[in-house]
C-alpha cells in the first residue's frame, strides 16, 4: 500500500456532525442582533431533500439542492398568523459534497456556511448586498 493509499484508506465523507459543527461556528461569527435571532431557527441537516419537497419545488435531480429556508420570512411575520411548523434552514449534504467536489477551489467549511447563510438571508429578508455587509463571502 503505497502513502497516498493509506492516507486515504481510512477516510470518510464529512458527516452531519462536521456540517453542525460549520453552522455553530457561522452563527458564532455574525454580528449582532443576527447570531441570536439565528439561533432560534432549526437547522436540518439531510443527505438529500425529501422527495415530496423537490417535487413542490419542480425539482427532478436531488443534487440541484444544495439547501433550503422553509417558514415565513421576519419581514413578513405577523401576530396574528401562528406558524404551523417552525422556520427551518435545510442543509443538503450530498448535493454541497457533490458541489464541492465539481467546484474544487472552496474549503468545504466555506461552501457549508454560505449555503447556511443564503437560507438565512430568506428568514431575515436580507439582499445580496446586504449578505455582503453581514456575512462576507469570497467566490
Amino acid at each position: 500500500m503505497t502513502d497516498e493509499t493509506a492516507l486515504w484508506a481510512a477516510s470518510l465523507p464529512p458527516d452531519a456532525t462536521v456540517f453542525e459543527g460549520v453552522v455553530a461556528r457561522t452563527l458564532a461569527t455574525l454580528p449582532a442582533p443576527f447570531g441570536q435571532a439565528a439561533a432560534h431557527i432549526a437547522v436540518q441537516i439531510d443527505d438529500f431533500a425529501p422527495d415530496a419537497m423537490l417535487a413542490e419545488l419542480g425539482i427532478e435531480n436531488p443534487f440541484e439542492l444544495t439547501g433550503l429556508y422553509s417558514g415565513i420570512p421576519l419581514t413578513e411575520k405577523s401576530v396574528m398568523e401562528q406558524p404551523m411548523e417552525p422556520d427551518t434552514i435545510w442543509l443538503f449534504r450530498r448535493p454541497i459534497l457533490d458541489e464541492w467536489v465539481a467546484r474544487g477551489d472552496i474549503e468545504l467549511g466555506a461552501l457549508i456556511a454560505h449555503v447556511f447563510i443564503h437560507e438565512l438571508a430568506h428568514h431575515f429578508g436580507w439582499s445580496d448586498g446586504d449578505i455582503a455587509t453581514i456575512a462576507p463571502w469570497q467566490d
